[in-house]
Formats: structure tokens, sequence, C-alpha cells
């Protein structure tokens, strides 16, 4: 346990260079040669109520960084300072497993794929009832919490003794939200939870997401690659790369007016839904040729794909800090006061 006063008033979680290293091994003796640094020196503030998007191309840490923090994964370094209900603040990388139990009754996880992460042989009440029942539960409590729940997210109630094969993929998904609510969390980690649905399906859970959030004054850390959905839903964004942050600043903020040139690079990635758009001059793309870095390397890891990269970059990591003023708008690059770049 540590002091409360450590974290800010309104903040329910506090990430500090959090790193998450996973050995390489080779040979037939399978000995260790090295590293991979899948995240490195993470750290971030989620205040109470807020959607925080977590955004970036697939391998950069976004969901190792989700999972470590609700210790579905054990961090290498780092501090995980959650807020409880109680207002009493625990650094969740130091718990043991059986202190870990129960601050997991108020930081949950919605996953990304509805159909691996639901127990074929398990009917809804099940399904929905694990964390309960993990907790000491009765069966009769159970049975009417998980009533409620699945009249909370959209569900008919009578289909309580169903099993998953019986729904759609929408459906799916609202039971996992439903499980996740079980407990009455106050913090959720969602992993990337529309990119296995539909478009038209999408919409609906983003909606059903924002009305339990508005309803439940619930926090999120919302894991995801599509930068449309993160813009309709999340308050602020964090944009990682090769497993550290680069850039963080409110929604509209970082959309209409990126700072580092990997966030411009995302936003040109992906065209204006308007056929009379102009979209991503050759003179406005910021990238050039070059290929990924491996994560550690000396200097910015986005230099070998920067056209404003120079010596600096390549020889010293940039912080990420403010520079604005104002709103905070934080960003780790060494030339975000010379270079101008184009949002949405």
């Amino acid at each position: 346990m540590i002091d409360s006063a450590t974290i800010a008033d309104n903040a329910i979680l506090q990430v500090r260079d959090l790193k998450k290293h996973f050995p390489v091994r080779r040979g037939l003796l399978q000995r260790q040669t090295g590293w991979v640094k899948a995240v490195d020196g993470v750290s971030f503030t989620l205040e109470q109520g807020k959607i925080l998007g977590l955004v970036g191309e697939s391998g950069c840490g976004k969901t190792t960084t989700g999972r470590m923090i609700l210790r579905a994964l054990d961090p290498t370094e780092g501090e995980i300072l959650f807020r409880q209900q109680s207002g009493q603040v625990v650094d969740m990388a130091k718990l043991s497993r059986w202190q870990i139990k129960e601050v997991r009754r108020e930081a949950q996880m919605i996953f990304q794929d509805p159909y691996s992460s639901l127990n074929p042989r398990m009917p809804v009440l099940d399904l929905i009832s694990e964390p309960l029942v993990a907790h000491g539960w009765s069966s009769r409590d159970c049975e009417l919490r998980v009533t409620e729940l699945m009249v909370r997210v959209g569900l008919d109630p009578r289909y309580i003794r169903r099993y998953p094969h019986a729904f759609s993929g929408g459906q799916r998904q609202r039971i996992g939200i439903a499980r996740a609510l079980a407990l009455s969390p106050s913090l959720i980690v969602a992993d990337e939870p529309v990119s296995a649905l539909d478009v038209s399906v999408q919409a609906q859970i983003l909606n059903l997401l924002q009305e339990l959030q508005q309803d439940l004054n619930l926090t999120l850390l919302f894991v995801a690659h599509d930068l449309s959905v993160v813009r309709y839903l999340c308050d602020e964004v964090a944009v990682m790369y090769q497993g550290r942050l680069v850039e963080q600043a409110e929604t509209e903020a970082l959309f209409s007016d990126p700072q580092h040139p990997y966030t411009a690079m995302l936003l040109n990635a992906a065209p204006a839904p308007d056929p009379h758009a102009v979209w991503m001059d050759e003179d406005e793309d910021v990238s050039e040729a070059g290929e990924v870095t491996e994560v550690g390397e000396a200097g910015c890891t986005f230099a070998p794909r920067c056209r404003y990269s120079s010596d600096l970059c390549s020889e010293q990591i940039p912080v990420l800090e403010d520079f604005k003023g104002g709103e905070p708008h934080l960003a780790a690059c060494h030339h975000k006061h010379e270079v101008e770049l184009k949002g949405v």
C-alpha cells in the first residue's frame, strides 16, 4: 500500500515508467541471447470517469500494457498506481497473487475476440457469474445479478441458460461486457472490443460502452487501432510506437493538431469518407522508406521512417513532455517546435 497523496486527486490510475521485457532464447539449449522490449517506459495518468484511447500499429505494445495494468502479465519494472473505491491507493505491480484478487473486484477487462473469450461449454449464467462465484456469491444472488446485467447490456434474460453458439458476435461481446461489469468495477480495460465485429454492430457496442460509462461513472482504458472509433468514444488519446508513448493529448487537439510525425502518419493513413476530399499529398507524407528498428536501440525508434529525422534523433531518446501551454499536449519529438504537421 502507498499514500494516496502520491497521485492526483482526480486520478484513478497512474502508470509510471512501465516496462515489459521478454527474453529471447535461441539454440538447442534455449540459451537467452537478448530481450524483446515490448513496453519500454510507458507513463500516463487516467482521470476518474474519463476514457483514454491507447492507439498504435499492431505490435506496438498497447495490449501488453493493458494486460500488465490488470496483472494478467507481470511487469518487468514500473509502478501501476490504482485508486480503489475506498480511496486507498495500491501499486498493482507489487501486489501478491492473493492481494491482486481483491483489487480485481474494481478493475476488469473486456477482451477483443467475443468468440474465443467465452467458454463454449458454459451457459450465459455461468459465464457472467464467474467473477461473482470467485468472490463467494450464492447461486441465487448470482442468478439475480446476471439477470440484471443482461437487461443492462441489452440482452433478453430469457436466454440466460443458452450457450454462446446461440448468439451473434455482437451479442457475445455484450455477454463479455456484462461479465466485466459483474462486480461493479470502477476501471475497465477494453482491448479492441469492436475490432472483430461488423461495422453496424460496432456502432451499437460503442454506444453501449458510452452509455455505461456515463451512467455508472466508469473509467475506461480503450485499446484500439481504429482512429475513427477512438475519435468517437475517447476523451483523450495516447499514441504508442515500438513500446513507447510518442504523443498524448485531448482527442480533438490530437486529431486537429498532431505534434509527432508518427501521429500525423497514422491520421493520413485513414482517408476521409468524402470522395471530394484531398488525401495525403506527396509533400505532406511525413514518412519515408526505412526499416522498423528493434525496440531499445539508441535514439528515437521512429527516426528511420521519418523525413524530419536528424543525427540527434538517432543518438538521443526524445522525452515525452508538454510544450504548448494551456491544455496538456505531450509529444516525444526533438523537432516538435520546428515542423508543421497536418491534422484532420
